[in-house]
């Protein structure tokens, strides 16, 4: 009578309930629910940051090419001396004149990942500073 005692308790301690395994993947998607919108704005806001960093640094890059060559570059930022873009990023940069008549360049940015695809870096300043982002 003894074994018949234990083998019954060891048959109802093996496994676990449906209602258990119901609850435990109710909690994963509602976690899951949860995690997966707020990752996607934490990317997008790592896109925004890395358009807005290679527009400073061609920036940087731009006047370092205009005391080297005493004219600004127009054109891929990839000829700018030392800038090395961030992958998917797009930059362009364009030598103009600003409205005091002196030399000055923008540059171009953009990522079809970040909220703000684009970034422009105008060396002529502006009623919203050198950097805007859209």
């Amino acid at each position: 009578m003894k074994a018949s005692i234990h083998k019954t308790r060891r048959k109802r301690t093996e496994g676990f309930t449906l209602i258990e395994l119901l609850v435990v993947v109710a909690i994963i998607g509602i976690l899951a629910a949860v995690a997966i919108p707020q990752f996607a704005a934490y990317r997008a806001r790592g896109f925004n940051a890395r358009v807005q960093a290679d527009a400073r640094n061609a920036a940087t890059s731009e006047e370092a090419y205009f005391v080297d060559n005493n004219v600004y570059l127009g054109g891929a930022c990839s000829g700018l001396p030392g800038f090395t873009g961030s992958a998917g990023t797009t930059c362009t940069a364009t030598a103009k004149n600003c409205a005091d008549g002196t030399p000055g360049f923008s540059i171009a940015t953009h990522h079809d990942g970040a909220a703000k695809k684009d970034c422009t870096w105008d060396s002529c300043g502006g009623a919203n500073g050198n950097l805007t982002c859209a």
